[in-house]
C-alpha cells in the first residue's frame, strides 16, 4: 500500500504539490487528472524519487520512501518503476538491450555497460516484448520505431524492472487515438494480470474513464477529486478545470464553457 502523507513541494516558495494526502491500495489503477501545471507531473516524480518533498512523507508498506538514499533507493526506483512521455530510450540501441536496462538493478551498471547479460536477462527481457507483440523487432534499432512502438518497448522494459508499482507520465501524450489504446490496454494487462499498481497522469478524462478504477483529480496542487470514474460527471469535469480558467477541452477537443460558479467537491482534501 502507498501512503502519502501531507506532502509538499515548493519551487521558489510557490507550492506545485501542496499538502496532498493520499491512500493507494496494491493493485488499483488510478488516473490522476487536471491541467497542465496541477502538480501531477511533480507528484509522480516525488513517489519515485526523482524529485525530494519538501515536506511530507511518502510511505510504501513500512518503508518511508522519503528517508531512502543509496543503495535502497535505487532499490526503490526498481520496485516502482517510471514510464516517460518521451519514451527514454537509448535510441542507438537494439529494442532488446533497451528492454534488457530494466535488468539493472539484478546484473550491475558495469556488465550492462559490458554488454555482459546472462541468458536468464535476455528470456526474461524476450518474454517482455512478446507481451506485447513486439519480440519480433528485439533486433531493431530503437530510434526506427514508431512512437507507439517505443512507448511499448518502454512498458516492457518497465515490466522487467518485475516492480510493485508503475508510474506513468503522460504516457500517451504524443500518440494517435490507435496507439493510445494499445498502450493504455498494455497497462490495463499488466494491473489485471500480474496485479501491479499503476498510476497514470492523463489528459484525456475519456481514457481516464474508460481505463481507471479510480480517479485522483488535482488543481493548483492540491488534490480536488478522488472518487471512481462514475462520479466525476459533467459538472464535476467543468468544476476541476473551472478551478483555474473560465473554459475547459473536453476529449475531442471542443471548448466547454464552464459553469457560472466553478463546482467544488465537497470531498476535497484540505
Amino acid at each position: 500500500m502507498l501512503r502519502l502523507e501531507d506532502v509538499t513541494k515548493s519551487f521558489g516558495g510557490k507550492p506545485a504539490v501542496d499538502g496532498v494526502s493520499l491512500v493507494v491500495p496494491a493493485g488499483q489503477m488510478v488516473g490522476v487528472i487536471g491541467r497542465s501545471g496541477a502538480g501531477k507531473s511533480t507528484l509522480l516524480r516525488m513517489i519515485n524519487r526523482l524529485g525530494d518533498p519538501t515536506s511530507g512523507r511518502i510511505l510504501f508498506g513500512d518503508t518511508d520512501v522519503t528517508a531512502l538514499r543509496g543503495r535502497p533507493l535505487r532499490a526503490w526506483r526498481a520496485r516502482c518503476a517510471m514510464i516517460f512521455q518521451q519514451f527514454n530510450l537509448a535510441g542507438r540501441l537494439d529494442v532488446l538491450t533497451n528492454v534488457m536496462m530494466g535488468r539493472l538493478s539484478y546484473v550491475g551498471t558495469l556488465s550492462a555497460l559490458l554488454n555482459l547479460w546472462s541468458e536468464h536477462d535476455r528470456a526474461v527481457a524476450l518474454s517482455g516484448l512478446d507481451q506485447f507483440d513486439m519480440a519480433s523487432l528485439a533486433a531493431q534499432r530503437a530510434d526506427t520505431l514508431s512512437g507507439g512502438q517505443q512507448q511499448r518497448v518502454a512498458i516492457a522494459r518497465a515490466l522487467v524492472q518485475e516492480p510493485d508499482m508503475i508510474l506513468a507520465d503522460e504516457p500517451i501524450a504524443s500518440l494517435d487515438p490507435r496507439n493510445t489504446r494499445m498502450v493504455m490496454d498494455a497497462l490495463q494487462r499488466i494491473n489485471k494480470q500480474f496485479g501491479i499498481t499503476v498510476i497514470c497522469n492523463l489528459h484525456s478524462l475519456d481514457t481516464a474513464r474508460a481505463y481507471c478504477d479510480r480517479l485522483v483529480g488535482m488543481a493548483q496542487g492540491r488534490v480536488v477529486f478522488d472518487d471512481v470514474p462514475q462520479a466525476l460527471t459533467d459538472e464535476v469535469a467543468r468544476g476541476l478545470y473551472g478551478l483555474d480558467a473560465g473554459e475547459i477541452m473536453d476529449t475531442a477537443g471542443t471548448a466547454l464553457p464552464a459553469p457560472a460558479t466553478a463546482y467544488r467537491p465537497s470531498f476535497a482534501v484540505a
